[in-house]
């Protein structure tokens, strides 16, 4: 069990459609971190950008892709984790994969598609909330729209950590930072929020905005408007723990079922 936690997100202006070069420019930044991280966040389909075409960049689960995120965790000894367009079971997801340094994988499909974008068309939800045990902290995986749903992201499995990778465009970032901040507030957890910058070939503009809050909605650090490098912080388990049981806001969530 560790009390502290290294986290750095990677925030990109994303190469549309394009892997190669998407992950040639992710391997470049992680050989510039610090040999203690425990955590590298990546971008929502870090791969590729927001894409509806999934034929055009889908890989399955021994793909490229993964086998390099098991490549840099046994190399750095820490764990990675980001979303990408999976091809399983002829259907496409919009998934979330976990690696650990030992090369084991955790995987989390988005459950709320983006139907403005028309992603319910295209990709298949999850239905499974993940949730993943690391270094003694337990770690709850959403994916960009999921962050408008509240009792999705509900913490009634006393989760420490709740990480969120997005597309999240310029013209709703406010939404980006008022949501994030709610969910830390409301969850009293540590809140970490990667998203992309540029321009995709929709012409959709994004700004970044990524962030790592704490338990009580403060930013611990965050990157400015259109900013591609590192937002991280070093989280502490033991100080969310005592702000918890002082206040004890949990003991009195109410209980439901989602259906």
């Amino acid at each position: 069990m560790k009390n502290e936690l290294k986290i750095v997100g990677i925030q990109a202006d994303l190469v549309w459609e394009n892997p190669t070069k998407n992950i040639a420019f992710f391997e470049q930044e992680i050989e510039k971190l610090d040999p203690d991280v425990d955590l590298i966040v990546l971008p929502e389909m870090f791969t590729s950008g927001f894409t509806m075409n999934p034929k055009n960049v889908a890989e399955e689960m021994d793909g490229f892709t993964v086998s390099w995120m098991q490549k840099i965790a046994s190399e750095k000894q820490t764990a990675i984790c980001g979303s990408l367009v999976i091809s399983d079971d002829n259907q496409f997801y919009n998934r979330f994969v976990f690696v650990y340094p030992s090369g084991e994988i955790e995987t989390y499909d988005k459950r709320h598609s983006f139907t403005l974008a028309g992603e319910d068309k295209v990709y298949t939800s999850g239905s499974e909330k993940l949730i993943i045990e690391y270094k003694g902290w337990k770690i709850c995986p959403l994916i960009c729209y999921d962050l408008r749903f509240p009792v999705w992201a509900r913490n009634t499995d006393n989760y420490d950590l709740l990480l969120f990778m997005a597309n999240w465009p310029v013209a709703r970032i406010k939404a980006w930072d008022t949501l994030l901040k709610a969910r830390a507030i409301e969850n009293m957890c540590y809140v970490v929020g990667v998203n992309r910058t540029g321009k995709d070939a929709n012409n959709y503009e994004y700004s970044g905005n990524s962030l790592i809050i704490d338990y009580l909605g403060e930013e611990i650090s965050s990157l400015g408007e259109n900013e591609v490098g590192i937002v991280s912080a070093t989280v502490y388990k033991d100080k969310q723990e005592s702000v918890r049981n002082k206040l004890g806001f949990l003991n009195d969530r109410d209980s439901f079922n989602i259906v």
